[in-house]
């Protein structure tokens, strides 16, 4: 029999439903982090969890080890309470990274945002930013602290030192059906963000046909577990849950969608993404004192997209991550013909054309993002070359109405879009002889710590 606090004593008391102490969980993310465990202990005790799941202080505990498993990056004094950032938990055309880091940095926050890469249909920030020619999304904490004093932002990826339990656990959760695991989450995104030393955070968390949570109600226990733990951790969390059943905005793919978020740099782009930007900065603005209320948060945002203040802080964070001046510079105000060279373009783009007339009532994305993944645009595991061209254009929005023969697709590819795919492509488009009661739904409901609710519930 394996000895009192063993590892295998531990995989089965969790096994049997146990509670693990904080020294026992601190002792298996040790092990992992240190390789002492063996990667089939690693993953029987991540179907433990799964199958057992863990009350909220071993989440905590949990989330703790992980962040305490390597380097906590640290700032200057002076930046306290103004250092922020934002996770999602992935959808289909989500750039709002690109935009929003500018964007807070614009208005006086210091944006040390760490993002990941896309994994199955969903695209990944770091992708997204490395269509541009040049850019480097790893640096060192000192390149970031030198990006974040001259530019207020940087968007970087994890690096070996930052969480290295996490980089483990991560791996091993997506052979071993351990994904969805509610505690497993929570602890893989706050432990990086409570080793990146913020003030403020706050969490979109998608629900949907394309998301991580299928439903709203997995949504809204998820960010109540986010928004607990990051409470628990000195962290001013917020979380909105926000639908993914259709893209956001208008453009799909890792270029398309770096021209659609310097269109809303420039003050324009599509209403939805612009929205969503302007509310996610809102609540940080709030939450770490620059603005009086989330509104006014929101309306701070909507001005430095408007006046080129969060263009030109784009700009400089792309030569601070090794874009060339002259690059970065065509880039954020050439022309389209000029943005178009420097990110390059597919070798094809193919409009599909509607095969009946109706009101559009939906555009479902993961249909959409299944097809461009099958067509270079994402990775089947971790390593995979992605083509960076590959996307597409919706041409329409819900609400409309097309006639048939009409375009209401663009899609930009390589070769390999065969019949079977385009007819994927022309299912997503929900179209009905009424037009749809309404608005597709934006934003439903937003969950604030428990001291900012009314009498400190932490209920939505």
């Amino acid at each position: 029999m394996a000895a009192q606090g063993s590892l295998p004593a531990l995989i089965g008391k969790k096994r049997d439903g146990q509670r693990l102490e904080e020294a026992e969980i601190q002792s298996f993310v040790s092990a992992a982090a240190l390789g002492t465990a063996q990667q089939a202990q690693i993953g029987a005790m991540l179907m433990a969890i799964r199958l057992r799941g863990m009350d909220m202080g071993e989440t905590l505990a949990l989330t703790r080890a992980m962040a305490a498993s390597g380097r906590a990056l640290a700032w200057p004094q002076a930046w306290h309470g103004r250092l922020v950032d934002k996770h999602s938990t992935g959808g289909v055309g989500d750039k709002v990274s690109l935009v929003l880091a500018p964007a807070l940095a614009a208005c006086g926050c210091k944006v040390p945002m760490i993002s990941g890469r896309g994994l199955g249909h969903t695209g990944g920030t770091l992708d997204k930013l490395e269509a541009i020619p040049g850019f480097r999304v790893s640096l060192s904490p000192e390149e970031m602290r030198d990006a974040l004093e001259r530019v207020g932002c940087c968007i970087v990826g994890q690096s070996e030192e930052l969480c290295p339990a996490d980089r483990v656990l991560y791996a091993l959760r997506d052979v071993t059906a351990t994904v969805d695991s509610l505690p497993l989450i929570t602890a893989s995104i706050l432990s990086k963000k409570a080793a990146e030393g913020l003030s403020a955070l706050v969490l979109d968390v998608k629900y949907g046909g394309a998301a991580l949570c299928p439903t709203m109600d997995s949504a809204r226990r998820l960010a109540r577990s986010l928004v607990w733990v990051s409470s628990r951790l000195g962290l001013r969390g917020a979380a909105v849950l926000t639908p993914m059943g259709q893209p956001l905005g208008l453009r799909l793919g890792h270029s398309l969608e770096v021209l659609e978020a310097l269109e809303a740099l420039r003050g324009g782009g599509p209403p939805d993404l612009r929205r969503l930007v302007t509310m996610l900065g809102g609540l940080l603005l709030w939450q770490c004192g620059l603005a009086e209320a989330a509104e006014q948060g929101q309306q701070l945002l909507g001005a430095a997209l408007d006046d080129g203040s969060a263009l030109a802080t784009f700009e400089a964070m792309l030569g601070a991550q090794g874009v060339p001046p002259n690059t970065a510079k065509l880039l954020c105000t050439g022309t389209p013909a000029q943005r178009w060279q420097v990110l390059g373009r597919a070798s094809s783009q193919e409009e599909l054309k509607a095969l009946a007339g109706g009101w559009v009532q939906q555009i479902e994305a993961l249909p959409l993002a299944q097809v461009l993944h099958r067509l270079g645009a994402g990775r089947e595991r971790a390593g995979d070359s992605i083509n960076h061209r590959v996307g597409a254009e919706l041409l329409v929005t819900a609400g409309q109405h097309l006639q048939e023969g009409e375009a209401w697709l663009r899609v930009h590819h390589d070769g390999g879009l065969d019949e079977e795919g385009r007819r994927a492509l022309q299912a997503a488009l929900r179209l009905a002889p009424e037009p749809p009661p309404g608005p597709p739904p934006f934003a439903t409901e937003t969950l604030l710590p428990a001291a900012d609710m009314p009498g400190g519930r932490l209920e939505l």
